[in-house]
């Protein structure tokens, strides 16, 4: 049964007899854990802390911008000001608004030597990203450790949302066998994106996700696909594909090693992501001490380092990852993470 301490702040959320008090309970002792706070993750992060689920896990790799705030309704002009990355600013402002539950941001790119990790325990992984590739690690994960999940993806004025259960839904393999590629791809950068869109997909995951926890029966069973410039919503029934690598055991994308990845953003305009899994962590001030006098503006807070190599800017993460700004070239971002980072750790 629900603590009487709780019953008056869920009291409004308990008359729905979908949930009641028994549901309320499911959701106080349950974990989620959302990978990806921009848009969607920062919708769906909010709305299952207000939703009171007692243990919420984010974790994102990005800092925030000032064209994050049209959309990204956890961050503001202080958390810019402050060099905030989105996970440490979702954590600060999700305690502000429930204090209840426990809330733990986490700064990391997601990649197959950390995601089981990050999922171990939860009752439902909820997908806020802004690429392509996660996700299909998210469904092995997932898959292989039996945790529902719930796809969204927002762009332009379009968004599409799916629950997927492992062992009774299709998989997201089944509806979308390989990674599309990044000239296929519309990013916010190339079609822009109307704030609406991930709100309304947001608000149907954390509704999916809340009545995964509470352990409704009446899931979604289909494709939703929303146009909420046009007014529409579609249901679009989908199928388990025969043959369907993840469905039958086998997770080529958690099983996809690698040493180094160079990745564009696609949340900002010319940037590229430098990862090296070699490199668990690295202490900023002896980066600093070691960086040549061709370095300047060198800006350091308990999260990130930032300095202006050239035409560029480099953050660096706890992690060892680093962002090169001013860039589109993977190799040139490449050739600075070395020189910069790798040599000086």
């Amino acid at each position: 049964m629900l603590e009487r301490s709780l019953r008056n702040r869920y009291s409004r959320q308990t008359i729905f007899p979908g949930i009641g008090e028994d549901g309320q309970a499911r959701l106080v002792k349950s974990k989620a854990v959302i990978i990806g706070c921009g848009a969607l993750g920062s919708n769906v992060a909010v709305l299952l802390a207000r939703a009171g689920v007692g243990s919420l896990t984010i974790v994102d790799r990005d800092f925030i911008e000032v064209h994050n705030l049209q959309r990204q309704v956890l961050f503001n002009e202080e958390d810019i000001k402050a060099g905030l990355p989105k996970a440490v600013a979702a954590e600060r402002r999700l305690r502000k608004i429930n204090s209840t539950i426990d809330i733990r941001g986490i700064i990391a790119d997601v990649n197959y030597t950390n995601i089981e990790e990050f999922c171990r325990g939860a009752d439902v992984i909820v997908d806020g990203l802004d690429n392509a590739e996660t996700r299909y690690l998210i469904n092995d994960a997932a898959l292989k450790h039996r945790i529902p999940w719930v796809y969204g993806g927002a762009i332009a004025a379009n968004g599409m949302t799916m629950t997927i259960v492992p062992g009774r839904t299709p998989c997201f393999r089944c509806i979308s066998p390989v990674t599309p590629t990044p000239e296929t791809t519309l990013t916010c950068e190339t079609a822009g994106i109307v704030g609406t869109a991930p709100a309304i997909i947001g608000a149907l995951q954390a509704t999916e996700a809340m009545k995964l926890i509470i352990g409704k029966d009446e899931i979604n069973p289909c494709l939703i696909y929303v146009d909420v410039w046009g007014g529409f919503f579609d249901r679009i029934e989908v199928k388990s594909r025969e043959g369907c690598p993840a469905c039958n055991g086998k997770y080529e994308y958690l099983e996809k090693k690698f040493e180094e990845k160079v990745t564009s953003l696609c949340g900002q305009s010319r940037a590229v992501q430098v990862l090296d899994t070699r490199i668990k962590s690295v202490a900023f001030d002896k980066i600093v001490k070691r960086l040549g006098k061709d370095v300047k503006n060198i800006i350091k807070n308990d999260y990130m380092l930032s300095f202006q190599a050239g035409d560029q800017e480099i953050m660096v993460f706890q992690d060892g990852r680093a962002i090169v700004k001013n860039t589109i070239s993977n190799s040139e971002a490449s050739g600075l993470f070395d020189k910069y980072v790798r040599r000086n750790i």
